[in-house]
């Protein structure tokens, strides 16, 4: 599985868009069926990152480079069953 790829914005903080993007692959699990299994992965990941995440922490480490005029990017992954992150700031 790719990483997924979510970049906050001054906007959007990176729990809300987490909570997109479960919804979005959510949908596309439900029309494609359940055969798609990236897709169920892809959801699993999303759902342990949401459950597990201390999203005013994470915000904590990234708030700053936005208000700096900078990209921050969150590669989300599976790693050892868990839902692991790398932030990239650009």
């Amino acid at each position: 599985m790719d990483p997924i790829e979510l970049k906050p914005n001054l906007s959007s903080c990176i729990e809300t868009l987490s909570k997109k993007e479960y919804e979005r692959t959510l949908n596309l699990l439900l029309k494609k069926g359940p055969v798609d299994e990236e897709l169920g992965e892809r959801l699993e990941v999303l759902r342990l990152f949401l459950e597990s995440t201390d999203f005013g922490h994470l915000r904590s480490q990234y708030e700053g480079h936005l208000t700096e005029g900078k990209r921050v990017t969150f590669l989300i992954y599976p790693k050892a069953g868990k839902a692991n992150y790398k932030l990239k700031v650009e």
